[in-house]
């Protein structure tokens, strides 16, 4: 245990607390359990560790990644037994989907130490959604996105833009602000803006770790499968990659990874969860996630870029760059006259050249271009969409 403290403490010496994710504030900190869930590489683990050095005492603070080799033979149960005894208040356990039964054993410390808060991450999407259901009510969910396109500029840029609704977005708020050359920014955060850590040097590299990591370790050890099953998949997002907005098709996608037609839906949602495609569908559920899926995109304009083999289809790179931005605060569906439906809204993506044919007939319609910096009427520039959140 006194090695689990040392490395914790060095650490919270490294946190660097200059900048904060948007969800920062949105958590609920007092909650007695919270989780967060997000794909790899978006920040968890930095979140965790600057919550605990710029609100808590850290000597009421133990931070443990479950993945370290002390819980080859000690149980998290009986570690939060011998933090309470010692008096310390909070327990941070990041990747918690490494430890086996990491959800029971969280009820438990919930039914018998109600003296600790505990917060834990988890990088397999997967696991945590179906270790939600052994903790009931007892945990409070954030799930954390990668940064936004406003974030990129704060933190890559030091450039602060505010956060603008949706409804400020269409009225056309952002114009009130200057930004220089938006569009040289706009291009390099498609590139690799949107995972905090293209800051290093090795970025390329990191995110190819995290894409076969994902593919080949986190949804094969999740679904049962082989890890070969993974390099299927990773085919897969190529081809999704280089597309015009993939339709699919599950016979044919069934075809290509050898597997079952009625395995797909499957086998997509488990992608999904993971965080390398977001499937768009017609809205006809009324609820999230439900309805008719109409297209698969890759989840982030990054994962384009890294999967397409210079191959970009750029239509699909604008409308992955559209949905990946909005679904954070809004529900996105597809449209039947156009791209994409948010509420009564209609939206058209394109670039400069793009007319308004689609949407001539929508309640509420707008052209959204790349290219363009500025708004005229119903036409405005793809880039305010990443002021969001």
């Amino acid at each position: 245990m006194d090695n689990l403290v040392k490395i914790y403490k060095k650490l919270l010496r490294e946190t660097d607390t200059s900048f904060f994710r948007y969800l920062y504030d949105e958590i609920d900190w007092s909650n007695r359990i919270v989780g967060i869930r997000g794909p790899r590489g978006v920040g968890k683990t930095t979140l965790m560790l600057q919550h605990i050095k710029k609100d808590l005492n850290p000597a009421d603070v133990l931070y443990v990644n479950a993945d370290d080799l002390y819980f080859g033979n000690h149980r998290l149960i009986d570690l939060a037994e011998k933090l309470t005894q010692r008096g310390v208040r909070y327990l941070f356990i990041d990747e918690i989907h490494k430890y086996k039964d990491w959800s029971k054993e969280l009820k438990l410390m919930y039914d018998y130490y109600s003296e600790l808060k505990v917060v834990f991450s988890g990088s397999s999407v997967l696991d945590l959604n179906k270790g939600a259901s052994d903790l009931s009510r007892r945990v409070v969910f954030y799930h954390l996105y990668g940064l936004s396109f406003r974030e990129y500029l704060r933190l890559f840029q030091g450039i602060t833009m505010p956060v603008f609704s949706l409804d400020e977005i269409v009225g056309g708020a952002p114009e009130e602000i200057e930004l220089k050359t938006p569009l040289l920014y706009f291009d390099d955060y498609l590139k690799r803006g949107y995972y905090p850590f293209a800051k290093d040097s090795s970025f390329d590299e990191k995110l190819r770790q995290i894409i076969n990591l994902t593919l080949e370790n986190d949804i094969p050890v999740f679904a049962d499968m082989s890890a070969s099953m993974g390099r299927k998949f990773k085919s897969l997002l190529s081809i999704i990659a280089k597309s015009v907005p993939f339709k699919p098709n599950m016979s044919k996608l069934a075809e290509l990874i050898g597997a079952g037609r009625n395995q797909m839906p499957d086998y997509l949602r488990y992608i999904e969860d993971a965080g390398m495609i977001a499937q768009l569908t017609d809205g006809t559920g009324g609820i999230r996630s439900l309805g008719k899926v109409e297209k698969v995109y890759l989840d982030n304009p990054n994962l384009v870029h890294a999967l397409a083999d210079g191959e970009i289809n750029v239509g699909n790179l604008r409308e992955t760059f559209f949905l990946n931005q909005m679904r954070v605060r809004n529900w996105v569906v597809s449209s039947s006259i156009s791209d994409f439906q948010i509420g009564q809204r209609t939206f058209e993506i394109g670039g400069r050249s793009k007319g308004k044919k689609q949407i001539e007939n929508a309640a509420e319609g707008y052209v959204v271009k790349d290219d363009v910096e500025y708004s005229s009427g119903n036409v405005l520039p793809l880039w305010w969409f990443g002021l969001n959140y």
